[in-house]
């Protein structure tokens, strides 16, 4: 447990970090392009100059996945001898991945768009 709090509190501060840029915000980004470059993991991200959060992110979900296909590779070919834990305690951490999965997909795109959208709001502010 103190592992995965080690590694969400060390994700949230490179992403916070990764925040601070100084890219030119007058150069207007697209939205619809951010989407579909976001098909990609990390993509959307990368095209609105969010090179550590997309570089992450891209970690984070290939993470995830190889987490799903390991914990259902165990859950299929399950052994008692070979593994410590009970078969439905790694049906349910197959079952957890596969939906960090989902979420970080989404959350990714959804976050390329909405940072393409407000790519111009320093200079409309100002």
């Amino acid at each position: 447990m103190f592992h995965r709090f080690l590694l969400f509190a060390y994700v949230f501060i490179t992403i916070l970090i990764g925040q601070i840029d100084k890219v030119d915000s007058t150069l207007i980004k697209n939205p619809k392009t951010a989407l579909y470059l976001s098909l990609i993991p990390g993509g959307g991200q990368l095209y609105n100059g969010k090179l550590l959060k997309g570089s992450l992110l891209l970690a984070f979900e290939s993470y995830v996945i190889y987490s799903w296909l390991e914990n259902s590779k165990i859950y299929k070919n399950y052994n008692s001898s070979n593994h410590i834990l009970p078969k439905n305690r790694y049906l349910e951490k197959r079952n957890k991945y596969a939906w960090w999965v989902i979420f970080v997909y989404f959350y990714s795109m959804i976050d390329a768009m909405v940072d393409a959208h407000l790519s111009p709001f320093d200079q409309i502010m100002n």
